[in-house]
């Protein structure tokens, strides 16, 4: 299940999961951060960028 909403670094994670990183126009990096819900979106490399759920953890 993928989803198409774009996070901002330091939002609160919604769903645990993999998230990859997007371009400012949500380009993909091909980078992917595992976070757990409720924990902030972790800082990325260049200003614009992104984070959009691609796999959510299954349990």
């Amino acid at each position: 299940m993928s989803e198409s909403k774009i996070y901002k670094p330091g939002q609160t994670a919604p769903a645990s999961g993999q998230y990859e990183i997007v371009g400012p126009r949500g380009g993909a990096t091909g980078v992917e951060r595992t976070v757990v819900r409720g924990e902030p979106l972790p800082p990325t490399r260049q200003s614009g960028q992104g984070f959009k759920l691609v796999d959510r953890t299954k349990h």
